[in-house]
């Protein structure tokens, strides 16, 4: 519907009334009201399924990682979301440790601390694959401060 002057309020069938620049306000005051608290909605309802915490998963382990930085935090969440069994993964980098949800009929911890191993970083008393660790760029390197 093409863009209406101020003061104007179309009607059914293309007939237009003129109307008080008040009540103009009011109307339009009362449409960006309802779509503010729409997209308002939209949102929160998308951070509540996104924010969901691990304690919902029945089998849940903490594994202490190399890990040093942002990208090694997305390269390791990254990679153990497409391994098999793993519902998810969440890293606290302060921490170095990562928490991981998974399915036991599928995987177990020791799958688990082997697959972080293969990224390149270690994983508990697991040490990290020498050649996927070179792999790494140079600032995730164990022998790198962190930055």
């Amino acid at each position: 519907m093409p863009s209406l002057p101020c003061g104007t309020l179309s009607l059914s069938k293309g007939a237009c009334r003129r109307v008080s620049k008040g009540a103009y306000q009011t109307i339009k005051n009362r449409k960006m009201k309802k779509l503010i608290t729409i997209l308002l909605a939209t949102i929160l309802f998308s951070f509540s399924a996104e924010a969901q915490s691990l304690g919902q998963y029945d089998d849940v382990v903490k594994i202490k990682t190399s890990a040093i930085c942002k990208m090694c935090k997305k390269r390791i969440e990254r990679d153990l979301s497409l391994t098999k069994g793993i519902e998810k993964a969440e890293l606290n980098l302060d921490s170095k440790v990562v928490t991981v949800a998974y399915n036991a009929k599928r995987t177990d911890p020791t799958k688990i601390k082997e697959a972080i191993s293969n990224i390149g970083y270690d994983a508990d008393e697991v040490v990290a694959d020498p050649k996927a660790h070179d792999r790494l760029p140079d600032c995730c390197q164990k022998d790198v401060k962190p930055h």
